[in-house]
């Protein structure tokens, strides 16, 4: 007999082989019916699996969350049963589940256009409707190569002996349509439901190489509720109209071209939207770090010292000399291989090591805005969200491990307090624990995710439960374990954004010490840090999370004045005057266009404040204002005026010095 213990603590006996499809049955006839699937010591399977083995025993119900992966996993079979249906002879390659739905690639002389669309959909609520049940079976390799060789399915014959001898080749079967696939599935395609959509194509070359067919490729989405779809496309459609890149035109903050992939070309307004930021960060910073700068360009063997060249060197800029590539066999020409830094951290490593230092130094906390490139596909550059050069609000902490503790729920205090005054109240900190490629002992990592997994629930309970935790297993960088910082824009979508990565491997490598208590030499644990993480990124996800409405602290440009008419030219220069006297971003628009147009334009623009001047305002030196996103209209004094948008445009920092030192008095 077997085992099975279920949620409550019960444990009951079965025989081997019963299935947890029976096992419903003899609770509950209605707990069968509403059951999906279930989970063996937390793993998903299907329902009709035999149990061989003493095990903990979950049963899945649709609207269990972690049903939605299967909701999406059955929806691309039942896409793919639809499309061959309407257009025979198409061949199925891959469909696996995604973030926020699934895909499925398919080879077909003609691309499917959005077109197809209304046809695929409706053939594929006939087959939901049907209710077939998914039966697994498992086949012989001879055997399925047979049958797909002989349907003409050469891609799932080149699927088949990728599979490793001695894995179980599994058969799905939703009526008479099947498909390879290892599974698990609901009970039956009406499961489904009708909360799905296809949402686009693209093309996709067949398993990623450029060699390879090119296939079509269809983006779906799936969800257990109606109302969770019609959420998330409104999601999408608010997402749209936020596309940093869109409002960055309108804006005039950047642009990027063909010269320069990957690269930004700031203008001035936004580049004084990233001056502000860094002038927001380095006060931060103030009382607790020194700012260095390391050199962009440095000798490979340093890279091969920290180990990026031989793991991340697929993503590394190496350079020469122009004069060594013109002339390779002259002596006299340096021909060494350079890269341009990924990473800031080799470079601080070498400042830490400059000079003897003391445990009575220690901590030591070396921040730096270093600039830094990372080679990323053509096709995976994304605005200001993915580029091959951007700067790191980067920081190294040399400490010894009694510190450590200490200094991660310090660097915790910090990434809350800046997410708080850029608006992100929610957010989730998780463990990324080791990788399987990665440097250092199982005893070293074994070591730092301890002291980790220790500060993760310190972190959690000081909270006040105002961060959420957990783990992504796998997922840290290859010298250490991290902690990854995610948080909840304006319209719900998740960011990862901050690191706190814990090192005891870089300083190893590189022989940094410092002279303990006992004058014995002794290995700093090295932490590195990152806030916002990629200052374009940050600003690109800041962007899209005001849609460009920023607060008056951080606007590029916080006031514009028209002029109803050009006689009031010179009062109007006189407000600007007075506002940037104060130390406001002002300007006058002293084209000849009316009102109404100016007005529209700056708002298109996003200038947070725009006053509007004529003969009366000039008159008693007043100002109309007009805030963005209202039509409402304010007249102030100019002295009024000056004074509010000086309180509003104080950053919050700032704000709570003053208040403070109001306090003490």
């Amino acid at each position: 007999m077997i085992h099975v213990t279920f949620p409550d603590g019960a444990v009951r006996e079965f025989a081997p082989g019963t299935t947890g499809l029976d096992i419903a049955k003899g609770i509950s006839p209605s707990l069968a019916k509403r059951t999906v699937a279930m989970a063996l010591d937390g793993v998903l399977a299907d329902l009709n699996d035999p149990i061989t083995r003493d095990a903990k025993l979950e049963f899945v119900s649709r609207d269990d969350p972690r049903a939605l992966e299967l909701i999406r996993h059955d929806a691309a079979h039942v896409l793919a049963e639809a499309v061959q249906t309407l257009w025979p002879g198409t061949q199925v390659t891959i469909g696996p589940v995604i973030e926020n739905g699934f895909y499925y690639d398919f080879a077909r002389n003609e691309p499917f256009t959005p077109e197809d669309f209304p046809a695929i959909e409706a053939e594929m609520r006939k087959i939901i409707a049907r209710d077939r049940p998914f039966t697994k079976e498992l086949w012989s390799r001879d055997e399925a190569k047979r049958v797909f060789s002989e349907k003409g399915e050469n891609f799932k014959v080149e699927l088949v002996d990728a599979i490793p001898p001695g894995e179980d080749l599994k058969i799905y079967r939703q009526g008479d349509w099947f498909d390879l696939c290892r599974g698990p599935h609901m009970t039956s395609t009406g499961k489904i439901g009708d909360a799905f959509k296809l949402m686009k194509v693209a093309g996709a070359y067949w398993r990623g190489d450029s060699n390879n067919p090119m296939l079509t490729r269809i983006y779906a989405t799936a969800f257990a509720k109606k109302e969770d779809l019609d959420g998330y496309l409104k999601q999408l459609e608010e997402a749209e109209k936020r596309d940093h890149r869109r409002l960055g035109r309108e804006m005039d903050l950047f642009h990027f071209q063909e010269e320069g992939p990957g690269t930004v070309f700031w203008h001035p307004k936004g580049w004084t939207l990233f001056q502000t930021m860094i002038a927001y960060m380095r006060r931060r910073l103030r009382a607790d770090y020194d700012e260095v700068n390391a050199p962009q360009v440095l000798d490979k063997s340093l890279w091969e010292t920290s180990g990026h060249w031989g793991w991340y060197q697929e993503n590394m800029f190496a350079v020469k000399s122009a004069h060594a590539f013109t002339h390779p066999n002259d002596p006299e020409a340096d021909q060494r291989i350079f890269a341009l830094k990924p990473m800031n951290c080799p470079g601080h490593v070498q400042i830490f090591k400059h000079g003897l230092k003391s445990y009575r130094d220690l901590p030591i906390r070396l921040a730096e805005f270093g600039a830094v490139h990372r080679y990323e596909a053509s096709g995976a550059l994304h605005g200001l969200m993915r580029v091959r050069a951007f700067t790191q609000d980067d920081a190294h902490i040399f400490c010894t491990e009694d510190q450590l503790e200490a200094e991660c729920l310090k660097i915790n205090d910090l990434m809350l307090s800046v997410y708080r005054d850029f608006g992100f109240e929610e957010v989730v900190v998780k463990l990324a624990t080791r990788p399987e490629k990665r440097v250092g002992t199982d005893a070293m990592w074994d070591h730092a995710e301890g002291i980790l997994k220790k500060v993760l629930a310190k972190m959690a309970a000081e909270s006040g439960g105002r961060i959420k935790t957990g783990v992504n297993e796998g997922e840290g960088t290859f010298y250490g374990p991290k902690f990854e910082y995610t948080l909840r824009d304006a319209i719900g979508r998740e960011w990862q954004c901050g690191t706190t990565q814990v090192d005891f491997n870089l300083p190893e490598r590189f022989g940094a010490f410092y002279i303990g208590a006992d004058g014995e030499k002794k290995q700093p644990v090295m932490v590195h840090r990152a806030i916002c993480g990629s200052m374009e990124r940050f600003l690109g996800i800041l962007i899209e999370s005001y849609a460009g409405h920023f607060p008056l602290w951080l606007a590029p440009e916080q006031i514009v004045v028209c002029p109803i008419t050009s006689d009031v030219d010179d009062y109007a220069l006189d407000v600007v005057a007075a506002a940037r006297q104060a130390g406001l971003r002002a300007r006058a628009d002293l084209r000849n266009e009316k009102i109404s147009y100016k007005v529209r334009e700056h708002s298109l623009a996003k200038v947070p404040v725009i006053l509007a001047v004529g003969k009366k305002e000039a008159a008693e030196r007043t100002v109309t204002v007009r805030r963005l996103g209202s039509q409402a209209q304010e007249v102030l004094s100019l002295d009024s005026a000056v004074a509010t948008f000086v309180e509003e445009a104080t950053p919050p920092d700032l704000k709570r010095a003053e208040a403070l030192r109001l306090a003490a008095e």
